[in-house]
């Protein structure tokens, strides 16, 4: 299952607003077009943000190739992507890298192809990276193990495999998986309509629970470990995820149930020392008080939508990336982690 397409001068997406019921693909030219995809989260999912970011900057070195203003062009482009959701940091990363390939190009020529490259290098790292998350994941259990997720963390999240999607997927190739519980994730229900659309389409066992069921599951004896995604991990382990993902950590903990956050290393963010430091995104309420337009609650009535929580680090059982788990106290194990240094 694949979510983004790419050329030298276009980038093809496919409209995760609509899915499951509606496979459309979405075709973009320019960077600010990017730009409205990621906030209308037709394209959503930290390393698919920043992979699509990258390439939208590759779009416009290449709309203006051969214009004298290509930097600025290119810059304002960057400019303009960085804004589009703040707390996911993949976004910034993948810019911060397309910015360092215009430090080190003199020839404005040659920035068009230049920008490519290093987007598709992104691109092609992310899907060897999820591989290795999940590989990594899989090591962490035993077989008929039943894991509880949310939000959305697989292909269409991700280039490719997935993060915590990426960890079942590799369970159930290696026969170690049971059961799969997908929580719905209200408001935006990226479980029910997302992840269930990529098990069904592996053939993994789950069931779709609401965000409110995991407690009862979890007392049943029915759930053997959370493994989730994470949109921004800081210094200290302090992870923003989708909205209800601190909730979890804070079921797991009461039962005794690890609970774990599959993350590339680019998304850990060293440079913020603590979840109080992360940015919120706040959305519409409309996408609380309806259901893709269709009004669930009194028209007028008011509705809050922070679209991520932060989950302190003491409450996460350990931070699977592609060189190993990290473990607390985080300080130390994530700059390991960040050095490229192996862990467990």
């Amino acid at each position: 299952m694949e979510a983004i397409r790419w050329t030298e001068d276009r980038l093809e997406l496919l409209d995760q607003t609509r899915l499951p019921h509606e496979e459309i693909w979405n075709t973009y030219h320019a960077a600010a077009e990017v730009a409205a995809a990621i906030r209308d989260m037709k394209v959503r999912g930290a390393p698919a943000i920043g992979t699509s970011g990258a390439f939208g900057v590759a779009m416009e070195a290449h709309r203006f190739a051969g214009d004298a203003s290509i930097r600025e062009r290119v810059r304002e482009a960057i400019s303009t992507l960085r804004t589009a959701r703040p707390t996911a940091v993949n976004l910034n990363w993948a810019m911060d890298r397309m910015e360092e390939v215009i430090a080190q190009t003199s020839d404005d020529a040659l920035l068009p192809a230049k920008l490519y490259a290093k987007a598709l290098q992104i691109a092609e790292d992310d899907v060897r990276i999820n591989r290795a998350i999940g590989d990594v994941g899989a090591s962490l259990f035993g077989d008929h193990v039943r894991i509880l997720t949310h939000c959305n963390t697989g292909s269409l999240a991700t280039t490719g495999y997935g993060t915590a999607l990426g960890v079942i997927r590799s369970l159930h190739a290696q026969g170690q998986l049971a059961h799969v519980y997908a929580d719905e994730t209200r408001p935006y229900l990226q479980g029910a309509r997302l992840t269930a659309f990529e098990l069904l389409h592996e053939g993994i066992p789950f069931d779709i629970i609401t965000d409110s069921m995991a407690g009862h599951l979890m007392q049943r004896g029915m759930v053997d470990a959370v493994v989730v995604g994470a949109d921004r991990v800081a210094r200290n382990g302090d992870t923003a995820n989708k909205i209800g993902t601190y909730a979890l950590a804070v079921l797991a903990g009461y039962h005794d149930i690890p609970f774990y956050v599959a993350a590339p290393v680019s998304t850990l963010d060293l440079a913020t020392t603590s979840g109080v430091d992360i940015p919120i995104e706040e959305r519409n309420s409309d996408e609380v008080t309806q259901i893709f337009g269709q009004q669930i609650a009194p028209v007028g009535a008011t509705a809050l939508h922070p679209a991520f929580d932060v989950t302190p680090g003491r409450l996460i059982t350990g931070i699977i990336t592609e060189h190993g788990v990290a473990r607390y106290p985080y300080e130390h194990s994530l700059a390991q982690h960040v050095k490229g240094e192996k862990s467990e």
